[in-house]
């Protein structure tokens, strides 16, 4: 991860600047420059994956123009070796080649890249700036304007903290500029359904993904493996297996009584001859990270600060105790095959409407966690789930295929994995468990326990009646949303709502996340 800021006007003070930036210096703690593009500041905090040598520093220059980017380029050496008759490169970054990329197409390169990322580009022939986010968000971006109207732009909404009056994420799959914002990719959109047949759809789904898997590998920084134990890290873990010569390194946490997935994790460890390690969290330990996983995370979104707890956790014992960069994840699954929720959508046109909403707003939530737990402690996420090739395909799949008439959740992801010898039967197989209940169901009990002795049933009611958007509907969410206030007062509407069960759908008009409270949860907490 890296941390990128730009101040896009000549009234923007260093000063100013520089105290809003270093607020996600853990994002980039190798090295930091900022630059005065003479119409404004652009700022980077670098943290080195690839091409580890000063020269790969960020700003990139190009005749006056500057560019910074938070992100990876995949197949960047087909753009090097095209344009090098051209342009002189001058490191192994592969962030090096956006500049001449966009001296050559403009903004119509944004839609050729094969990338996760969020760049902000000041244009020294028009003196103007443009910024673009990759189609799903998995890289983050924010903006605001001053009062002044001047727009700032920024990796973290805190960077933006009492510089801009009102901070929205960037919309991914968009580029500014001219003062707009253009859609160059809208990824949950499908022009045409697939129609291939199961076999076909479920030999592609396990190409797709092995590619996503193996494109991620490629890193002059050392790289991890979270591994929940669940199918969709599991799987992530299995492929990367298969494609070393050594064994990978899996991280596993869980709490010490309840914890569902240590066990199957160590399963799937031992099956695929992973280094693996468990790290084991307290009630204490998640009660005192409350305060900080809630500022890092920028949301009071309960199911997004649930499964955070054990995310951060882990991150920060591997920031500590070992020199991994890069941890691979298994995020972006449950909205492209389902999770137990949509079990319930009440025919195909429902399921893929709701899984396109879900992808739209993916950066709100399980993206945003994945990158702040992982970005805080100085590491960088990637997310094979999330390769382009690899949405664009699933998401275009006829819809009655995805839905559960199976029996069986995800029955094409697991059965494209058949066969192979990538996990043993039971876990391949096996339900799923939410997160934040695998790795303990004590640990979000804990989590509801302290909220529930925070207030009175009267001070509830009434704290609750101050909220207009996205309004607490229990104690924890009020306790989350009070200590969200605390660090970026007003600036909800950075979250669309709470991430909950389609409310519409018969069985699924609950009042709390976790799939536990569904009726269909069955044997998945076991």
């Amino acid at each position: 991860m890296c941390s990128i800021m730009a101040y896009c006007g000549s009234t923007a003070t260093p000063e100013v600047f520089q105290k809003g930036f270093e607020r996600t210096i853990s994002r980039g703690p190798d090295d930091t420059r900022i630059v005065d593009t003479g119409k404004g500041l652009m700022g980077f905090h670098r943290l080195a994956i690839m091409g580890l040598t000063p020269a790969g520093m960020q700003p990139f220059s190009l005749d006056g123009s500057y560019i910074v980017c938070n992100g990876e380029i995949y197949g960047f050496e087909k753009w090097r070796a095209k344009l090098a008759g051209r342009y002189t490169f001058e490191s192994d970054s592969d962030c090096e080649v956006l500049l001449p990329l966009y001296r050559e197409y403009g903004t119509d390169m944004f839609a050729m890249l094969d990338a996760e990322f969020a760049c902000i580009l000041y244009d020294n022939r028009t003196q103007e700036y443009i910024a673009a986010r990759d189609p799903i968000g998995i890289r983050p971006l924010y903006y605001g304007y001053d009062k002044d109207g001047v727009i700032l732009f920024a990796s973290e909404a805190k960077n933006l903290v009492g510089l801009a009056e009102r901070i929205l994420p960037f919309p991914p799959g968009h580029y500014y500029k001219d003062g707009s914002f253009v859609c160059y990719s809208d990824i949950a959109h499908v022009d045409q359904v697939c129609t291939d047949d199961l076999e076909t759809v479920c030999r592609n789904i396990h190409d797709k993904l092995v590619a996503g898997v193996e494109k991620r590998l490629v890193s002059d920084a050392r790289v991890g493996f979270l591994l929940s134990g669940g199918l969709d890290s599991s799987l992530v873990c299995a492929i990367a297996a298969k494609k070393s010569r050594t064994p990978i390194k899996t991280f596993a946490i869980g709490m010490s009584g309840d914890a569902i997935d240590l066990k199957y994790a160590k399963q799937a460890a031992d099956y695929i001859g992973s280094d693996h390690t468990e790290v084991i969290m307290t009630k204490e330990e998640v009660l005192a990270s409350l305060r900080a996983v809630i500022e890092l995370l920028g949301t009071f979104d309960i199911t997004t600060i649930r499964a955070s707890m054990g995310m951060y956790l882990v991150c920060k014992a591997i920031h500590e105790t070992t020199d991994i960069r890069v941890l691979l994840t298994g995020e972006i699954s449950d909205e492209l095959f389902g999770y137990k929720y949509t079990d319930f959508a009440p025919d195909a046109k429902a399921f893929q409407k709701e899984a396109e909403k879900r992808i739209r707003e993916l950066h709100m939530y399980d993206v945003l966690r994945a990158d702040r737990c992982i970005s805080v402690n100085s590491l960088e996420a990637r997310v094979p789930f999330g390769d382009l090739d690899f949405v664009k395909y699933v998401m275009a799949v006829e819809p009655e295929l995805k839905r559960n008439t199976y029996g069986k959740g995800k029955y094409l992801l697991r059965h494209a994995f058949e066969g192979g010898d990538y996990l043993p039967e039971e876990l391949l197989w096996r339900e799923k468990a939410a997160f934040s209940d695998a790795v303990g169901h004590s640990m979000v009990d804990y989590l509801k326990e302290y909220a529930q002795a925070f207030y009175t049933d009267e001070e509830f009611e009434e704290k609750c009646k101050r909220y207009t958007h996205a309004r607490p509907f229990t104690k924890e969410s009020l306790l989350y949303r009070e200590i969200f206030e605390e660090y970026y007062p007003g600036q909800a509407e950075m979250i669309a709502d709470f991430w909950m069960p389609n409310k519409e759908w018969e069985g699924c008009n609950v009042d709390d996340p976790s799939a536990r409270v569904l009726a269909n949860y069955g044997d998945s907490g076991k």
